[in-house]
């Protein structure tokens, strides 16, 4: 049986419905209240649904799916509506996991959004293109490590659960697939300024090829009490402390 799922640069279906199954028993139940993001016609919600213990909603922009999801699954919540402009503190009472076959196209503004929303969004499972899920997993050394592994690592503990192969795809996209699984960590604060954390971060990484010492000059601070040996490496080599410790010893205002 071909099951409708979220668009990559096509229409795709996803013939193995296992790893629908998989990816909804990924959800580790730190919160009963979840929220799928993009349900189309129901890939992963027919496996949530008949989940008992969860308070589960489900949002989705396209007119077409909100209707066969009405039809198909009557006593889902439906929420028509673009989640990146959703006022999340609205959805619940309380905190809540959000699970996906991302579009590809959104699925890091999504995970932008997670991380503003960090003390709301206590889990995250959701499948990515490959490429992004790896840079999100990945440590400090790998050239896929960005912005995105910088934020959510040091807010989450974060998996890579499994890669999903062209092949299970109808017709089978250009592109591999992988699913990842956020789980907050215990970190309430990083004992720095944080938005100028995450704004040397960014920097950072936009000038990825550079050593701090000339990768940082766009933000005009003085730099002479950042230990040299940070300012001789660059952004990928650095670890959540060692943007904390920057962040910290940076001085002067924008």
């Amino acid at each position: 049986m071909e099951v409708r799922a979220k668009k990559y640069l096509g229409q795709h279906f996803l013939t193995d419905e296992s790893i629908a199954q998989r990816i909804a028993d990924s959800l580790t139940g730190t919160t009963p209240n979840v929220l799928e993001i993009g349900p189309g016609m129901g890939v992963l919600t027919k496996y949530l649904i008949p989940k008992q213990e969860l308070n589960f909603k489900a949002i989705e922009i396209d007119t077409e799916s909100v209707e066969y999801l009405h039809g198909h699954y009557p006593t889902l919540q439906v929420i028509e509506g673009d989640f990146l402009k959703l006022d999340v503190d609205s959805l619940f009472s309380g905190s809540f996991a959000v699970i996906g076959n991302f579009p590809y196209n959104i699925s890091s503004q999504i995970l932008f959004k997670v991380f503003e929303h960090r003390n709301s969004i206590p889990e995250v499972v959701g499948m990515f293109q490959k490429e992004v899920a790896e840079r999100v997993a990945t440590g400090p050394g790998s050239k896929t490590y960005g912005i995105l592994s910088v934020l959510l690592s040091a807010f989450y503990d974060i998996e890579y659960l499994f890669t999903v192969h062209e092949n299970v795809f109808n017709p089978p996209p250009k592109v591999k697939s992988a699913v990842i699984r956020l789980r907050r960590n215990n970190v309430t604060s990083l004992e720095c300024d944080e938005k100028r954390f995450v704004q040397v971060v960014k920097t950072a990484f936009n000038q990825r090829r550079k050593t701090m010492r000339n990768a940082l000059k766009p933000l005009s601070l003085d730099i002479s009490n950042v230990p040299e040996e940070l300012l001789l490496k660059r952004a990928e080599q650095l670890s959540v402390a060692d943007f904390v410790t920057i962040t910290n010893r940076l001085g002067g205002q924008q």
